[in-house]
């Protein structure tokens, strides 16, 4: 599980989602565009829904757990930008297009969330 940090949060998201949303979050900001991102949070965060701003000027750091990069899903690669680039903002999902939730961190104090794992039989390259 890697994770993005953004200002005082940290969300926690299995490596091939994030692989995905650093290249879509990454093309939106240096096109300098800010938008929204959006997830559903797990039952024991309260099930309710979390969204965070994001803009050019503040530091955004991806944090990978394994060393492989995923194959690329272009599919998914385009849901998702087609996502951010929408009045709604960009709605983390999984591949199958669900929304994804987000479960706390454990570790210090900070204001943490983390995604859920992609569905079954997603497999990252070798």
């Amino acid at each position: 599980m890697g994770s993005i940090s953004y200002d005082s949060l940290v969300v926690v998201v299995d490596d091939r989602t994030l692989t995905h949303l650093q290249i879509v979050i990454v093309n939106k900001l240096r096109r300098g565009e800010a938008f929204l991102m959006s997830w559903k949070d797990a039952a024991d965060v309260g099930s309710g829904r979390s969204s965070i701003w994001l803009h050019p000027n503040v530091l955004v750091h991806f944090k990978f757990d394994g060393s492989r990069v995923p194959v690329i899903n272009e599919r998914w690669l385009r849901e998702l930008a087609a996502s951010a680039s929408s009045s709604r903002g960009l709605v983390v999902t999984r591949e199958d297009g669900d929304v994804t939730d987000l479960r706390p961190k454990p570790g210090p104090p900070r204001r943490t969330t983390a995604l859920a794992a992609t569905a079954p039989g997603d497999e990252t390259a070798p």
